[in-house]
């Protein structure tokens, strides 16, 4: 999320700043990238349910902690949210 709001990729708000309370973040993880990802903790599954058109890859991109390990990561955003 931080990398998103100062790289200015649209459609990325964060207006909660990361901790975890809107859904202004919320991202579709590229289907070949989920298994990488830890799962989602319960405070994220529950603001993904109010998030536009929420899908079983749906991620909010303040909990995803960018490693080398994620390094070429895809994310896509929601059609509303551009």
């Amino acid at each position: 999320m931080e990398a998103a709001r100062e790289n200015d990729v649209r459609g990325i708000l964060a207006e909660c700043g990361g901790e975890c309370s809107c859904s202004t973040c919320h991202c579709y993880v590229d289907a070949r990238w989920m298994a990488r990802l830890p799962p989602k903790k319960d405070d994220e599954a529950s603001l993904i349910e109010f998030a536009f058109e929420p899908k079983p890859e749906s991620r909010l991109a303040c909990q995803l902690l960018v490693t080398d390990a994620l390094d070429g990561l895809v994310l896509h955003i929601p059609e509303k949210q551009l």
